[in-house]
């Protein structure tokens, strides 16, 4: 089956589009990419996908309209672009934004119009992958480990550093994943205040020094003892981490460099608690070199960062497959890993 992914992440720098082909034989699935591309979100819509918990209704549904309205765009001249022939497309697998994560609440809430998308290529869509599992008492997330378990099940462990770092990892038979602390989120908001997108390499945060006060404060957030299953969305950080690092009264440098050991601190934490003996990190934090040698150097786990492909495009290729599962009515949310009482098979497919 060939299925295009959508992804959009929490650290907001744009649209991952990746066209997948997935075979499976005897129970074992296996995957290709064909191909993929990371759109840019431009100023305008970066500033619009920043969680605004005043929005109104009629602000909100018109948001929803305009964003599954974008996406539609940028998937068809990815389309174009590269020559694909849609008829030969199974479906188009959309995760959509997340705006609003509240599953202690009972609701979460992605952006991105379904409709609007099978309106448009008339390609039967999956999206809306998370709803059901909080309407079960699961907490939505994380949902990239079905892929862990069937794409990437060589490696031990999945660690993957967005906007937030969540892993994936194989304990007592069954699939344990939750998310660990935010990373990404609040780095990239730190280096626009010094005029970049992200810290590349991590080189601003490896120019400041760490304060032993706010580490502290960060590592004793009540959030790192509670028990998985758990999950991160972006009102917690601006309830409680943003304002620790704003009230801090640390250069740019140093508030950096503090978050940056925190994260450190977090992740091994839950590498040596767990006993993980080799880990694939994906995601743009990968690419954070002065934070991989910070986790390097608290754990002896062994850190593999796959080839490029995989560590940009990694989720876009199992939301892709979420899809495809969807559409075969098999399970694709572990209930073990979000909470929820079972496995279900969850989306919406509009065709």
């Amino acid at each position: 089956m060939k299925a295009i992914g959508l992804m959009s992440g929490t650290s907001l720098d744009g649209l991952d589009i990746c066209l997948c082909d997935f075979t499976e034989k005897d129970g074992i699935w296996a995957f290709s990419i064909l191909t993929a591309e990371t759109i840019p979100y431009n100023p305008q819509w970066q500033e619009r996908l920043t969680y605004n918990g005043s929005l109104s209704a009629n602000e909100l549904l018109a948001l929803d309209h305009d964003y599954g309205i974008l996406l539609g765009n940028m998937l068809q001249g990815f389309i174009q672009k590269n020559n694909i022939d849609a008829k030969s497309l199974s479906l188009i697998s959309s995760h959509g934004h997340t705006y609003y994560h509240r599953p202690e609440q009972g609701f979460t809430f992605q952006l991105g119009n379904g409709p609007e998308l099978f309106a448009k290529f008339q390609i039967p869509v999956v999206c809306d992958f998370r709803r059901q599992d909080v309407a079960m008492g699961g907490q939505g997330a994380p949902l990239v480990p079905i892929g862990d378990q069937l794409l990437f099940h060589k490696n031990e462990a999945c660690l993957n550093f967005g906007g937030f770092a969540n892993i994936s990892f194989a304990e007592n038979e069954s699939r344990t994943a939750f998310d660990i602390c935010p990373v990404n989120f609040v780095l990239n908001d730190l280096a626009k205040e010094l005029g970049y997108d992200y810290d590349y390499q991590g080189l601003l945060a490896s120019k400041g020094k760490v304060d032993i006060e706010l580490l502290k404060k960060l590592n004793d957030l009540p959030f790192y003892k509670i028990k998985h299953p758990k999950s991160l969305g972006a009102e917690w950080v601006n309830e409680n981490v943003f304002p620790l690092i704003e009230n801090s009264g640390l250069g740019i440098f140093e508030k950096l460099r503090t978050m940056t050991e925190h994260v450190a601190i977090q992740v091994t934490a839950i590498l040596n608690r767990y006993q993980i003996k080799n880990c694939m990190i994906t995601g743009g934090g990968a690419y954070n070199a002065h934070l991989i040698q910070l986790i390097r150097s608290k754990t002896n786990c062994l850190i593999h960062i796959p080839e490029k492909e995989i560590v940009e495009y990694k989720e876009a290729v199992i939301f892709a497959f979420m899809g495809v599962l969807r559409l075969q009515g098999k399970h694709n949310v572990i209930g073990s890993v979000t909470g929820a009482p079972h496995s279900h098979s969850s989306g919406i497919i509009y065709s």
